[in-house]
């Protein structure tokens, strides 16, 4: 007897006891679970956004979309960036205002060469709210995985209100599951058995997010974790 007709052999009988009709499983669980928390607008949804992905450690910078390329620049430079990794489909006015060295997400590039590079800079696929969540899904202006793994500084770009949603489950709606998606909720960071936290040992030790959208004011505002560098 095959291993195949072995284990073929023990879902047979764990189901011969299983009535036909019996109602199926995806059926019988109930599935009327809030899909969102609150009833908050646009705004508020934002300002919760904004919340936790400081309460993650990311640092969160808002700007209108005129002043976005020297807000990069900015934080390009206050990181003493030298390279930036750029995706091959990332908008050149993000870039406008900063002259350092552009690394492009080649195929044939190796994690070694990505590693002596000091930051990227991407596009986000969707933000949710509830729990301060960036997600990618290699679409051209976010580039491949490795491209915001590797790095140790990852600068991303939401645009806002209309990438921001409240919950998990629509922020699932946005996505094709058939994608690599990577799902970024603050820095890379893990901690031992006596609670130590060590950053930058799975992705980048540095997370900027720029939330891009119409603001009163024009005026630049950031917000850092109690803590942050």
């Amino acid at each position: 007897m095959s291993s195949r007709e072995r284990i073929l052999g023990r879902v047979r009988r764990a189901l011969a006891d299983v009535e036909r009709d019996e109602v199926p499983y995806a059926q019988a669980v109930p599935r009327d679970y809030l899909r969102e928390h609150g009833t908050g607008g646009a705004r508020e949804t934002v300002e919760l956004l904004a919340e936790n992905l400081a309460d993650y450690r990311a640092l969160v910078h808002r700007c209108t979309a005129d002043e976005l390329a020297s807000v990069i620049a900015g934080l390009l430079a206050g990181h003493g960036s030298k390279s930036v990794a750029v995706p091959p489909g990332l908008d050149a006015t993000w870039l406008a205002a900063t002259g350092i060295t552009r690394v492009a997400d080649r195929a044939d590039g190796t994690a070694q060469e990505l590693d002596g590079v000091d930051s990227v800079v991407t596009a986000c696929a969707v933000a949710i709210a509830e729990t301060g969540t960036i997600v990618l899904d290699g679409s051209p202006d976010q580039g491949r995985r490795r491209l915001t793994l590797v790095p140790d500084h990852h600068i991303c770009v939401v645009r806002v209100p209309e990438q921001v949603v409240s919950s998990v489950p629509q922020g699932l709606e946005r996505l094709d599951p058939a994608r690599p998606l990577t799902w970024i909720s603050g820095p890379s960071a893990t901690s031992d058995i006596e609670l130590d936290r060590v950053e930058g040992v799975h992705g980048p030790r540095t997370l900027e997010v720029v939330l891009v959208g119409a603001r009163p004011g024009g005026e630049v505002t950031s917000s850092r974790p109690e803590g942050s560098r």
